[in-house]
C-alpha cells in the first residue's frame, strides 16, 4: 500500500497516542509543549539523527529502527546522568516509505514509551527524495550541578566502561557478510547489539555525582574517549586484555583476528566509558550492582609525563602499544 495519508492524519492517528502521558504535549496538536522539571533539578537536552545506509540498514525492521532513534538519544542522557522526561521527534520520510511501514515504526517507538516511561512531546514530519531520516531530541533532568561532564577526567584516575564493548560494529559486519560467527546464537546477539542498543540509564543515574567525566561510545571505544581526553586535557592508556567482551565477541575475534580494530573503533555499543578518582574504585563493584550493569577498569588517566595530551594509548598484555587503524567514525 502506497503512503497516501498526510502528515496530519500520520501524527493524529500514529503519534499523538504516545503523548497521552504528557498534558504538556497537547496531543500534538500545537507548535510546543510544555513540561515541568521539579525544583531542583536542570533539564538537559540532547539530539541526534539517524539516517538510512548511515546509521541503519535500508532492510533494517522498522519498529527496530524506531527504537534505535530514541535509544541513541537515552544513551546521551545516560552519560550525564540525567533521568528522561521526554522527547521530540523530526521524522523526514521518502515515496518509499509506505503506511505500512510507518505503522511497523509507530509500533516500536510506542514499545519503548512504554518501556521508559516517556513521552512523545511534539515535532515535525516532512516529506523529500532524501533518504528516511530520524532526528530525536531527548529531554532529561538531573539534580542541579550533577550532571556528568566530558572535561572532569583527572590524571590518575581509573578509566572504566559499562557492559561489553564490540558486539554491534561486529554484527554490523556479520550483517554485511564481512564477518563469520561460531554458531547461530552468537550470531543472533551480536545483530541484536547493533539493531537495539541498550542505554545504560541506571548507570548514569548511579554515576551522576561520582564519575569525573562521562560520555557514551557511539563513535568507537578509542576516538570517544578521546573525546574526554581532549575536553580534559589529559591522556589514557588502554589495556586491551581488560577490555570486556560478550562471549559472541570473543569467539569471533578469535576466529578471525583482524577483526580486533572492529572493538577498538566500530562504534554503536552505546555502553558509557567514564573516569572515577582511583581511590573510589574499590567502589565499582557496588556501583555497578546498584544499577544493575557490569562494570569493568580498562585504564587508566595519565598527564604530560606519560603520554601526549588528548591521545589515546592502546596496550598489549606485555604493555607494548597495539596499532589501532581507526580509533572511530568520523563525522564529515
Amino acid at each position: 500500500m502506497g503512503r497516501a495519508r498526510s502528515e496530519f492524519d500520520v501524527i493524529a492517528a500514529l503519534f499523538a497516542p504516545l503523548s497521552k502521558n504528557a498534558p504538556g504535549a497537547f496531543d500534538l496538536k500545537d507548535d510546543a509543549a510544555a513540561f515541568d522539571v521539579g525544583a531542583g533539578h536542570e533539564a538537559v537536552i540532547t539530539v541526534d539523527t539517524v539516517i538510512e545506509s548511515v546509521h541503519f540498514l535500508p532492510d533494517d525492521p522498522p519498529d527496530l529502527v524506531a527504537r534505535k532513534a530514541l535509544r541513541v538519544n537515552l544513551s546521551d542522557l545516560a552519560a550525564k546522568g540525567a533521568t528522561p522526561v521526554g522527547f521530540l521527534q523530526a521524522l523526514s520520510v521518502n515515496s518509499a516509505v509506505t503506511d505500512d511501514y510507518l505503522a511497523q515504526y509507530a509500533k516500536g517507538l510506542a514499545a519503548d514509551v512504554a518501556h521508559f516511561g516517556i513521552p512523545l512531546l511534539g515535532g515535525d514530519t516532512t516529506s523529500g527524495p532524501g533518504p528516511l531520516a530520524v532526528s530525536i531530541t531527548a529531554i532529561g533532568s538531573v539534580r542541579k550541578g550533577a550532571m556528568i561532564r566530558r572535561g572532569g577526567a583527572r590524571a590518575g584516575d581509573v578509566l572504566c566502561v559499562t557492559g561489553t564493548i564490540g558486539d554491534a560494529a561486529l554484527g554490523l559486519d556479520l550483517l554485511r557478510g564481512k564477518l563469520k560467527v561460531a554458531s547461530r546464537v552468537n550470531a543472533v546477539h551480536l545483530v541484536a547489539r547493533y539493531r537495539l542498543p541498550e542505554p545504560r540509564l541506571s548507570a548514569g543515574a548511579a554515576l551522576a555525582g561520582r564519575a569525573g567525566a562521562c560520555l557514551d561510545i557511539s563513535d568507537g571505544l578509542v576516538a570517544d574517549i578521546g573525546h574526554i581526553c581532549a575536553a580534559s586535557g589529559v591522556a589514557a592508556l588502554i589495556e586491551r586484555d581488560k577490555i570486556p567482551l560478550s562471549n559472541a565477541a570473543r569467539a569471533a575475534v578469535t576466529l578471525e583476528p583482524e577483526h580486533w580494530p572492529r572493538v577498538f573503533g566500530g562504534g554503536d555499543d552505546y555502553e558509557l566509558a567514564f573516569t572515577l578518582p582511583a581511590p573510589h574504585a574499590a567502589d565499582l563493584p557496588r556501583l555497578a550492582e546498584e544499577a544493575g550493569v557490569p562494570m569493568t577498569v580498562i585504564g587508566r588517566i595519565v598527564g604530560a609525563d606519560d603520554a601526549k595530551l588528548g591521545s589515546v594509548t592502546v596496550l598489549d598484555g606485555a604493555g607494548h602499544p597495539v596499532e589501532v587503524p581507526v580509533g572511530g567514525y568520523l563525522h564529515r
